[in-house]
């Protein structure tokens, strides 16, 4: 099974404390991680506050975040410009109901454990 780390999603996932951010930037990155599981699992996570809201979506967040095990995207989230937010799981795509960040990443990794559990990976 792939481990989930800390109890707060974002223990593994934050800058370090002196981040500065600058006036002429359009976006504002707040994760950018990649977590390695095993030698065959990682998750890789992006997640920007943009000045104004993807179209499709209701938010002022940019997000991305995948799971890929044995070189296949088994799981991911995303709001690509049009598509508003949804998510992946294997071949099928489904809405997602974006409500915060913090939300966001405990869904996400709540979906990465029942996937570990359906496919029984170790």
């Amino acid at each position: 099974m792939v481990p989930l780390g800390p109890a707060s999603p974002w223990d593994h996932l934050t800058s370090l404390p002196a981040v500065g951010i600058l006036a002429n930037m359009k976006a504002v990155r707040m994760v950018h991680a990649r977590v390695i599981y095993s030698e065959s699992a990682f998750a890789d996570l992006r997640l920007w506050q943009v000045p104004k809201s993807v179209p499709g979506s209701g938010h002022r967040y940019k997000y991305r975040l995948a799971t890929v095990v044995d070189g296949q995207c088994v799981l991911r989230y995303d709001n690509e410009a049009g598509k508003g937010d949804h998510r992946h799981l294997e071949q099928q795509q489904f809405d997602y109901v974006f409500t915060t960040p913090e939300q966001l990443v405990m869904d996400f990794r709540r979906d990465i454990e029942r996937w570990n559990r359906e496919n029984s990976h170790t």
